[in-house]
C-alpha cells in the first residue's frame, strides 16, 4: 500500500518544474472571403466561381511556400426588396470563404497584399501559430522536467540529504476531465483588408512581423529522498 505523504524511513517531496519559451512562429495563417452580387442567382454564382477561381490561382502560383490551402463555407443567398408587396428579389449574393496556410513569411506579405487588390476580396489574419509538433513544445516538457529535479535536489540537499526516486510524474491537467489551453501559441495580431485599401498602380508588399509565440509547460513530480538527520 502506498502512503500519500511518505513515511519516516522513505521522506516524500512533491515538486512542480515550469517552462517557458519564446520562439518564433512556424506557420501562419489567412482568412480569404471572396463576394459576389448579380441581379439573378445565376450570374450571382457565375462571378463567384470566377472570383474564386482566381483568388485560387493567385495562392497557388507560391508553391512550397503555401503548406495548406482549403475552402470553408459557400452561400448564395437572395436579397429582398425592402418596400413593395410579396417578396420580390432585388439580387443575389455569394460568398465563399478561403484559408491559406504559409510557411515563408516574405511570400505571406506579398500574398496577402494581392489578394487585398482583387475586387470584393476581403483579407483577415494572419493568425501566427506553431504547428503541434513543433520541437519548441518538446524542449518546453524537457525544461520543465529538469527544472523540478533540480527543485527537489535542492530541497534535499536543503535538509542535508538526497533524492532516492521518481514516484510519480504527470502533465499538468493530465487528470483533468476539462481540456486547458495554455500559452498563447494559437493567438495572434490579426489584420483585415479588403480591396477598398488597393490602388490602381498595385499596393506595396505589406511588411508583416511574426508574432512571437510563447510555449509554457508545467509538470507536477514526486521523489522520495534519503531520510534526512534531523
Amino acid at each position: 500500500m502506498t502512503v500519500p505523504y511518505g513515511t519516516p524511513d522513505a521522506p516524500r517531496i512533491a515538486v512542480r518544474g515550469e517552462a517557458h519559451l519564446e520562439v518564433d512562429p512556424e506557420i501562419a495563417r489567412i482568412g480569404i472571403t471572396i463576394a459576389s452580387r448579380g441581379k439573378d442567382r445565376r450570374t450571382a454564382l457565375d462571378d463567384l466561381t470566377h472570383r474564386n477561381t482566381t483568388a485560387l490561382n493567385l495562392v497557388k502560383t507560391y508553391g512550397d511556400a503555401v503548406e495548406r490551402l482549403e475552402t470553408g463555407s459557400f452561400s448564395v443567398t437572395p436579397e429582398l426588396k425592402e418596400h413593395g408587396r410579396g417578396e420580390r428579389i432585388h439580387a443575389y449574393h455569394g460568398h465563399v470563404h478561403i484559408t491559406a496556410e504559409l510557411t515563408d513569411f516574405t511570400a505571406l506579405g506579398e500574398l496577402t497584399t494581392k489578394l487585398a487588390d482583387l475586387e470584393l476580396t476581403h483579407v483577415d489574419g494572419p493568425w501566427w501559430a506553431l504547428r503541434r509538433d513543433s520541437p519548441a513544445h518538446r524542449e518546453a516538457r524537457r525544461q520543465a522536467v529538469r527544472e523540478a529535479v533540480q527543485r527537489a535536489k535542492e530541497y534535499a540537499e536543503a535538509l542535508g540529504t538526497h533524492l532516492a526516486a521518481l514516484t510519480e510524474l504527470a502533465d499538468i491537467g493530465a487528470e483533468d476531465p476539462e481540456p486547458r489551453f495554455v500559452g498563447k501559441a494559437a493567438r495572434s495580431r490579426a489584420m483585415a483588408y479588403d480591396e477598398t485599401q488597393a490602388t490602381d498602380q498595385g499596393a506595396a508588399p505589406l511588411d508583416l512581423q511574426p508574432q512571437r509565440q510563447h510555449v509554457h509547460a508545467q509538470v507536477n513530480a514526486r521523489f522520495t529522498m534519503a531520510p534526512p538527520q534531523l
